[in-house]
């Protein structure tokens, strides 16, 4: 990892927080595959819309099989389906399951809750319309990595209180709190891939100051976790979010949700991403995908 970060120092790409939210989706789809897995064949990948926003189904067969949506990671500001097409292929080749990527609506152009909604809607649409993509809506989960996983954390809650069947929250380096002031946003706040100026950067396009203890964004803050769907919580050590991840996955154990916790020494933030190097990315897609499995099993 510390080799990987030198030659990511080398690149001398410039820092999104030194470039407009335009040039910075430009720069994040240009580099988000170098690092990662071959795109693997899948016998179904079909673009689609779900609740009014692009899409892109993944499926290892043709059978009818369950099915995760899954939010990208960037910020809320950054990525796409292009971004995180690797992460969702391995993710569907390695579990059995569909996936479902959803093309949400970015900041600045649109700010909290606009997100928020557009995952909401889609998981309902998902659940409703998966028989029409020959999948099974009854076994339902959600996904994301990064900002990705707070969308996700979120969507979970709206299961519980709609009471739509959902199996399985995996929630990949999440960010749970409402401000960076834990210890590992202090202690891994330059050099370590997810800086400080870029998550103050991602946050200032996404959300005002006033509204950043709702839930929605800071998960940590609901009033009641009880009831959730089971969790999977997949960590980097030496991640700035990896403090907010734990005590999410002890604020959940602690209301009686079934958690499972991975966390991954001595890497960084998206280093699920890394497959092409980092051994550890491939743990933790084997990870992903056992828990799909054993959540979604009939």
């Amino acid at each position: 990892m510390a080799g990987l970060l030198e030659r990511i120092h080398r690149a001398n790409r410039p820092p999104f927080h030194s470039l407009t939210p335009r040039e910075a989706r430009l720069a994040y789809r240009m580099g988000a595959e170098i690092l990662d897995l071959p795109r693997a064949p899948l016998p179904r990948v079909q673009d689609l819309e779900a609740a009014g926003r692009p899409a892109r189904l993944y499926a290892p067969s043709d059978a009818r099989l369950p099915v995760l949506l899954y939010l990208h990671g960037g910020g809320f500001t950054i990525g796409d389906l292009e971004t995180h097409d690797s992460l969702c292929r391995q993710l569907a080749l390695r579990s059995g399951a569909a996936v479902l990527a959803l093309d949400y609506r970015l900041a600045p152009e649109h700010r909290f809750p606009a997100a928020v909604d557009d995952a909401w809607a889609a998981l309902a649409w998902l659940h409703e319309q998966a028989g029409t993509l020959g999948l099974d809506g009854s076994r339902l989960a959600v996904g994301g990595d990064s900002a990705g996983g707070t969308l996700a954390a979120g969507a979970a809650f709206f299961a519980r209180d709609r009471g739509l069947p959902l199996a399985l929250q995996l929630l990949i380096t999440p960010g749970t709190a409402s401000q960076p002031c834990t210890a590992s946003h202090r202690l891994f706040a330059n050099g370590f891939l997810l800086d400080a100026a870029s998550i103050a950067w991602f946050f200032d396009h996404y959300i005002d100051h006033g509204q950043r203890h709702d839930w929605r964004f800071a998960p940590l803050e609901a009033e009641d976790h009880a009831g959730l769907a089971p969790a999977c919580v997949v960590l980097a050590e030496c991640d700035p979010l990896v403090d907010e991840g734990v005590a999410y996955a002890d604020t959940l154990r602690a209301a009686g949700v079934p958690v499972q916790l991975e966390l991954y020494r001595g890497v960084t933030h998206d280093f699920i991403k890394m497959g092409r190097h980092i051994p550890e990315a491939l743990s933790a897609l084997d990870a992903c995908a056992a828990a799909i499995r054993e959540q979604l099993k009939p």
